[in-house]
């Protein structure tokens, strides 16, 4: 073990010398030249050779200590030698049961995109340099969010090996993720929107086209009235609108929503003509949904370019409730729980808390010295 240790050579630049080191005790060795401690630990075929980080005996030997604890529970039968990819795998089995299946698609993308810098490496023998060529490749040929997804499924993945004895440490532990840059929200003005509804009315002037446009122009006052996701807007049933209490409950589905928890938003004066309208005009039952169709985006593209307006999003009229709630008055913690949010106002606050330069303005002239 001594003789594997002392070869060690120093880092690439520096001028080539032979490191000393003196054992000192059973696995722990002082290197000569800065009086750092070191451990050589063996487990099956596997060898660690680790620095310790200080040059205090006692702190070194707490270190070792614990070094060995975790060598000690490391796994050195043939599962050791799987592959990311395979261990990617038990930890997707082992996690579908508390996740969407809309976060399972983008956990396996995120796999089959890590899986190559990985590639012909066994599980205990990845590297932070393993990592760190992911980091290097990567950051500049995607997005901030695209990154942040994929270190998000890297991290997990190695921890899991960690507790299961297949390697050591987590050597991802300290990547940081890509600052993103905060991009400057665009959402439609009041006028804006109400053409835009009228332009996906309008459509190309058929009857027929105007029929089909009519449920996009539907889902679009849904999303801006209720503030829902769209996939809590297009899986919202007749049974969940009471028009008695004027409350509609959000369940989001067969996934749910993004917390997983239902909630009950109030009927708007707006919320409510458009469901009493659609109520009357399709007498629908009561596991029907609200909105027939799925997407709203080949029309909402079309008014958009006939209007001249930028591309709006299904999630801008999210953005654009609870922008006119802020604008009418309404607190940001109510906003925040018709919103879906669990931290008090936190991230609305955040998100939303900008207002439109026109209100500012008006807010500011109601300020008397």
């Amino acid at each position: 073990m001594l003789a594997n240790i002392e070869n060690a050579t120093l880092p690439e630049g520096k001028a080539a010398r032979k490191l000393v080191f003196h054992r000192v005790a059973k696995n722990l060795y002082r290197l000569e030249q800065s009086g750092g401690y070191y451990a050589l630990l063996k487990r099956g075929d596997k060898q660690f050779r680790r620095s310790l980080k200080t040059k205090d005996r006692k702190l070194a030997e707490r270190r070792l200590a614990e070094l060995r604890d975790q060598v000690g529970s490391l796994n050195v039968t043939e599962e050791a030698r799987l592959t990311f990819e395979e261990v990617a795998e038990r930890w997707m089995a082992a996690t579908a049961h508390s996740i969407k299946s809309s976060t399972a698609k983008r956990r396996r993308t995120c796999i089959q995109n890590l899986a190559p810098f990985f590639a012909g490496t066994t599980i205990r023998n990845i590297q932070q340099q393993h990592c760190e060529r992911w980091l290097n490749e990567r950051a500049s040929k995607i997005a901030a969010q695209t990154m942040a997804n994929e270190l998000n499924t890297l991290r997990p993945i190695l921890t899991y090996a960690v507790k299961a004895g297949l390697m050591l440490s987590n050597p991802a532990k300290d990547i940081r993720k890509k600052k993103e840059t905060k991009k400057q929200m665009v959402i439609p003005t009041r006028e804006q929107f109400r053409k835009l509804v009228q332009a996906i009315r309008d459509s190309d002037g058929r009857p027929a086209s105007q029929a089909k446009a009519a449920f996009g122009a539907d889902l679009v006052e849904l999303l801006a009235y209720s503030g829902c996701r769209i996939a809590e807007a297009t899986t919202l049933k007749w049974r969940d609108v009471n028009f008695n209490t004027s409350i509609v409950t959000i369940h989001g589905g067969t996934d749910g929503t993004k917390n997983r928890e239902a909630r009950t938003i109030p009927m708007t004066a707006a919320l409510r003509h458009l469901l009493t309208r659609l109520y009357d005009k399709y007498k629908p039952q009561p596991e029907q949904r609200v909105s027939p169709i799925d997407r709203a985006h080949t029309c909402l593209r079309t008014a958009c370019r006939r209007l001249n307006y930028p591309h709006f999003s299904h999630h801008d009229f999210r953005h654009l409730f609870a922008t006119t709630c802020i604008e009418s008055g309404v607190d940001i913690p109510t906003i925040s729980r018709w919103l879906g949010h669990k931290d008090g106002g936190a991230l609305a606050m955040r998100v939303y808390g900008h207002l439109r330069h026109a209100h500012n303005i008006e807010a500011a002239s109601r300020v008397v010295f």
